[in-house]
């Protein structure tokens, strides 16, 4: 039991609960594939190392988005949920 505690205070700390945090990740991220974009320039000297760098840098703009919409997503549960009890009378 005590352990099951442990992994979960452990787990809180991966889970990305604000922008900021979610803008911290999407840097690193960005920074990652920059330099793996400039990896394979050196590797595939040419239009295939642009177009692997594209994908990496590429590959950064979808994920941040999908990052920032599920934090907004869930906010707006989290706002939702809270009106549902705010609303609900209690017996």
């Amino acid at each position: 039991m005590f352990a099951a505690a442990k992994l979960k205070k452990l787990g809180r700390l991966f889970v990305i609960k604000t922008k900021v945090e979610a803008y911290m990740v999407i840097y690193a991220l960005g920074l990652g594939a920059a330099e793996r974009g400039t990896h394979y320039l050196d590797v595939y000297p040419g239009y295939g190392g642009y177009l692997l760098m594209l994908a990496c840098t590429g590959s950064v703009f979808m994920a941040g988005a999908k990052i920032i919409d599920c934090v907004n997503m869930e906010r707006e549960k989290a706002e939702a949920e809270a009106a549902q009890n705010a609303a609900v009378p209690a017996e």
